[in-house]
Order: C-alpha cells, then structure tokens, then sequence
C-alpha cells in the first residue's frame, strides 16, 4: 500500500475507538499557524487504543507523535503518514504524597495550578512552557534554571509495536533540550520527585514566573517559543541582538522585536518564510560571532 492508492486510506488502518482524520491542515493544530496537511491525524481514546494501533497500522505509515504543536514548524508540504495527538485519555493526574505522576497529553501550565492546588512545589518552572507533558519530557523542557531531569522519577514509554515499557529517569542520560528518549518511542506519563510546601509561597513563584514571561516574550504572537537552543554558557538571544537580527523580516515572518529568539507570523508567513528567517539569522550569527546555533524548534514534514 501507497498513499499514493486512490483507495480511501481508512480502508487500511485498524479500527480504533479514538478519532481519524485525513488531509488535517496542519496550521490549524500548531502555533505558529501555518503549514502543509498530515493525510492521517489520530487522537486516540487511551493507551490500549494506541497501542492497538500501532500493532496493527500497515508497516507503510511512518508515525509521528506530536504534542500541543507549540515548539513545532510543520512545512508547507504537509506530513506524510500519521500525525498522533494525545489528548484527554491522556490527562491523569494522580499524588502519591509529595510525588505526582501526570499523563503525558496534561498542559504543562495544567499541572502547575493543580500543584499549587495541592500545595506541591518543583515543577513551577513549567508555568510559562507552552505545551504538554509528554513534549517537556521528550525535550527536557526547562526555564528559570530548573529543567525536568532535575525532578523526573521515571516515564512510561510505548515503542513503535505499541509496546509499554518504563525507565527510570537514571537511564536516560537527559541533556540540555533532550530528552535522549528511545527512538520512536512515546511518552504515556511520567512521575516526578516534588516537595509540599505553603500554596501562597508556590502562588509567589508562579506569578513572578508569569510576569517574567510577560514582560519578555512576544506570547501573544504565534510564535513557537524559543527558536534556538542556548550556545553552552550564552544566550541566544543576545548572539542574534549582536548580529543585528532585531526585528529582521522576510514576508510576514519576523523575528520578534520583543524577544529575539522568537520568530513571529505576523499574519500570512508560510512555514517556509519562517524556516527561510530562522536559516538567515543562524548565517548571520555564524558570520558574526563564529558560533552556530542549533535549531530548538523541531521542523516536520516535507
């Protein structure tokens, strides 16, 4: 089988009790708001739908796992394959004392105000990360000088045969923006080493996190976060300022006045003025200070 058949591609994928969609525009599910369609899009019901899923899918069908579309360029060729988006089958939120064990399609801000809730303090870094669970492990996401390795237990997994399987945080060996996750795996959930502490000192920390993020990123844009990773001991932004980048336009992608390690879409950029925008200011930084930056933002598609 080929997507190239005539014949409608649901005659070839197993029955699920989650939801298919075909030719899903792709700039209507990420925040930069652009991008090409993926010819399959799966949300399933829960972790056995998943896996059935993967079990019986025809070898053909590459599979990409994709979170709230936050950190993502998805070009304007679209996807080839499946796009699979976790959603509420994957919401858990359970407390075993100080300990949280969370599913992987939670808003990273979700589980913020349901620990201030509880009076369960660590993960207030995450407030102002823009995406889910599942996409903070996979990247070791991080900000204010706290990143999820510094508290994850351990993740549940499920591999490319729909397979479940957990690690232990200890064997795999996180880094900077990466979660070195087995290839092709998925997260389901994750369990992190937390602390109680008073609900009006962790409400300090979350507002003074949110103010921060407020007065120095660009949130109300479609963006797609933070572009480039930090250079080690550097800041991207600054390496971009110095290379005269502030404010750099190609069509209608931009990089953001605001914050320059964020590239905006002003109204109508393509995915490719945005990739084209994001290779410019990496030359120019290069040229500048002989340093290359390395993409944060994961690009998709073709």
């Amino acid at each position: 089988m080929t997507f190239e058949c005539k014949k409608r591609l649901v005659d070839y994928l197993p029955l699920v009790e989650g939801r298919y969609s075909f030719n899903q525009k792709m700039s209507q599910t990420t925040w930069f708001k652009v991008g090409g369609v993926a010819e399959v899009f799966f949300k399933p019901a829960h972790a056995r739908d998943l896996s059935h899923f993967l079990k019986n899918k025809p070898s053909e069908i590459d599979v990409i796992c994709m979170g709230a579309g936050s950190n993502v360029l998805v070009r304007d060729q679209g996807i080839k394959g499946c796009v699979i988006r976790l959603g509420s089958g994957f919401s858990e939120f359970e407390i075993d004392g100080s300990n949280i064990i969370v599913g992987a399609g939670c808003l990273d801000r979700t589980v913020v105000m349901r620990c201030l809730e509880e009076g369960i303090s660590g993960l207030e870094f995450l407030v102002g990360v823009p995406g889910t669970i599942g996409g903070a492990v996979a990247m070791n996401a991080g900000a204010y000088g706290s990143e999820v390795k510094d508290l994850l237990r351990w993740v549940e997994l499920m591999d490319e045969k729909g397979k479940i399987y957990r690690l232990a945080s200890s064997e795999l060996s996180m880094d900077y923006r990466h979660g070195n996750l087995p290839k092709g795996s998925i997260v389901l959930k994750a369990a992190f080493q937390c602390y109680k502490d008073n609900s009006q000192i962790i409400k300090k920390t979350v507002d003074d996190f949110l103010k921060k993020r407020e007065d120095s990123q660009p949130i109300r844009g479609r963006t797609g976060g933070s572009t480039f990773k930090n250079p080690k001991g550097l800041k991207a932004w600054e390496l971009i300022d110095k290379a005269g980048c502030r404010g750099l336009r190609i069509g209608d992608a931009q990089v953001s006045e605001k914050h320059c390690n964020f590239l905006l879409n002003l109204d109508s950029a393509s995915a490719k003025d945005l990739e084209n925008l994001g290779e410019t200011v990496r030359r120019k930084v290069e040229e500048t200070s002989n340093i290359h930056l390395e993409w944060e933002i994961i690009r998709l598609g073709m």
